[in-house]
């Protein structure tokens, strides 16, 4: 590795402990300081991905972290991106691509192809930048995944990183978390930790008395920072809100949450409008007293059909179709659509017979689209992305929709390989008109921009640098 100043790298005790919010605050607080940065997570695992400029796909946290850092989202960044399929099945992103090869190798396998990716990737991004903001993934502490680790320990020896280790303080037990966490690295590897974080802190901190006094105590490192507890409305890595129950007063739109559903992100402005209800339904339930119906993109379109039949679900979205009310299938929810799903070489779940709702054919092929896509659309412009391997076709009597080749309408039925239609002020608010909602959309990239710099700050205020 070069001279350069030490990467930054964030590590958690556990999943979802707050590492990627984490490395996006550092990385809008020093672009905004003038440091050239970046960010980078050798391996990430998530059904929500983004692509560049260059058509290559990343995990859409690490986009965001690129967002965050002023910097060009680039393959480098994520080199290894796992996308879940089935459950003991992932798709294997390389450097943007799929890679079929690797997919189908045992886990255990595929590390010494994986790890010179990776070596490559970080050493690209340190000739590049000043400063690598570094996430690991779950927690350094899987014993019986240390062996294939290429994404936390690993990672954080090759470069000699500077490692923070946070704690969600909001589940209890962080200071158990913690010092296990420390006690199951290699004596090498604790001497990288510079300092751990306590996050999602509510309450008083006279309340933390002397732990952080007694940890550092135990184990030499102190507690650097205590986050407190922080909403935003900044794109989510992997989870997402259920529970959510149709209001009166509001415009309610269903969102078919089905297994293995992506980019459920780009949904986000619907959820952040006091004036619209989206409510994921992942149970065979009545719809017909909602405004519209949404299928969203799907990792297996097949496997996401089967649970429509399997829940009862396919009868109630045919049942709305006899409203008039809209229905809009974004990638996977137009194959579901549609009338038939081929899978010749059984890429997903095999040969389907769709929803049979709109006249349209899909054939999953080998090669995936992955591209970004700016469409002329009435007096504007829509700025979207496809990432697909089905090429579908038409079967029947159907209009374009959006764009020739990337739509399809019939009737109440619209249909788009088109992600991001939302973070668009002139879909959202032509979606508003057509289901009798309030025209109030904002391009949603500004808006980030700015819970970015409110980020930032907050970091400021609490963190250590």
């Amino acid at each position: 590795m070069n001279n350069k100043v030490k990467p930054i790298m964030i590590l958690g005790c556990t999943s979802d402990a707050g590492k990627s919010l984490i490395v996006t605050a550092i990385c809008r607080l020093l672009a905004n300081r003038g440091v050239k940065v970046a960010p980078f997570k050798a391996q990430n695992m998530s059904n929500n991905a983004a692509i560049t400029e260059d058509g290559l796909e990343i995990g859409r946290a690490q986009y965001l972290q690129a967002l965050a850092a002023k910097a060009k989202p680039s393959s480098s960044m994520n080199p290894v991106l796992l996308k879940p399929s089935a459950d003991t099945f992932s798709q294997v992103i390389v450097n943007g691509v799929v890679n079929h090869k690797i997919s189908q190798m045992p886990w255990m396998e595929r590390k010494s192809l994986l790890w010179r990716e990776v070596q490559h990737a970080l050493l690209q991004l340190q000739n590049e930048y000043e400063q690598i903001v570094i996430e690991g993934a779950g927690s350094p502490a899987e014993i019986n995944l240390r062996a294939g680790d290429i994404v936390n320990m690993s990672v954080a020896l090759e470069c000699q990183a500077d490692v923070y280790l946070v704690s969600d303080i909001d589940r209890g037990g962080s200071f158990a978390h913690l010092l296990g966490t420390w006690a199951c690295l290699a004596p090498e590897e604790q001497a990288l930790i510079k300092g751990f974080v306590l996050n999602k802190f509510r309450g008083d901190p006279l309340l933390l008395g002397n732990a952080m006094a007694w940890l550092q105590e135990k184990t030499g490192i102190p507690t650097v920072a205590n986050l407190p507890y922080y909403r935003h409305q900044l794109p989510e890595e992997d989870s997402f809100r259920l529970g959510t129950k149709w209001q009166r007063g509001k415009i309610n739109i269903a969102l078919i949450y089905y297994p293995y559903a992506s980019n459920l992100d780009e949904f986000d402005p619907l959820i952040y409008q006091d004036d619209i209800n989206l409510v994921p339904v992942h149970q065979n339930e009545d719809l017909n007293d909602f405004d519209a119906l949404i299928l969203p993109g799907s990792k297996n379109s097949g496997v996401s059909l089967e649970f429509l039949r399997t829940t009862g679900l396919d009868s109630k979205i045919c049942q709305f179709k006899k409203t008039g009310k809209l229905i809009l299938g974004v990638c996977g929810g137009l194959q579901i659509l549609g009338k038939r799903i081929i899978d010749t070489h059984s890429i997903e779940d095999g040969d389907k017979n769709g929803l049979g709702l709109i006249a349209l054919q899909t054939e999953i092929e080998i090669d995936k689209s992955t591209r970004q896509r700016s469409i002329k659309w009435f007096d504007s412009s829509l700025l979207g992305y496809e990432i697909h391997h089905g090429k579908t076709v038409v079967s029947g009597s159907v209009f374009p929709f959006i764009s020739k080749g990337l739509g399809w309408r019939q009737e109440n039925i619209y249909s788009t390989y088109l992600h991001g239609l939302f973070e668009n002020k002139v879909f959202y608010d032509w979606f508003m008109r057509q289901v009798g909602g309030r025209e109030n959309g904002i391009e949603w990239s500004a808006h980030i921009d700015t819970e970015l710099d409110n980020l930032a700050a907050m970091f400021a205020l609490h963190g250590w640098l």
